[in-house]
């Protein structure tokens, strides 16, 4: 491998680096927005519950189950959200290698 090959790899990465800051914060809103719809969603379906004099000791189990696409639409962008910052982690390991190969070959 050589050095302008090295320094255009390291180039592409940190540019890949910089695009990927950007979607974790895209990621970073969408996963509270969810948790939010979530729960709002939750607490009102809670309430409707406990007024139509459902046992207390089943509404949160019932009131999960009825909005159980929006906990799962919660756990999805949850879920997403770490996979992007563990894809961000890779990135900069990436980088950091590349960097310890270009300073080793310009010392060559």
């Amino acid at each position: 491998m050589e050095l302008n090959s090295t320094v255009q790899m390291l180039h592409q990465a940190t540019k890949r680096l910089s695009e990927s800051s950007k979607e974790v914060f895209r990621l970073a809103k969408a996963k509270a927005e969810t948790e939010r719809a979530y729960r709002s969603e939750l607490a009102k379906v809670m309430t409707a519950m406990r007024m139509d004099k459902v046992p207390i000791g089943v509404i949160g189990d019932l009131a999960r189950g009825e909005i159980a696409d929006l906990k799962f639409e919660r756990d999805l962008a949850s879920e997403t959200y770490r996979a992007a910052l563990s894809a961000m982690e890779a990135l900069k390991v990436e980088i950091n290698a590349l960097q310890s190969i270009a300073k080793y070959q310009s010392e060559i």
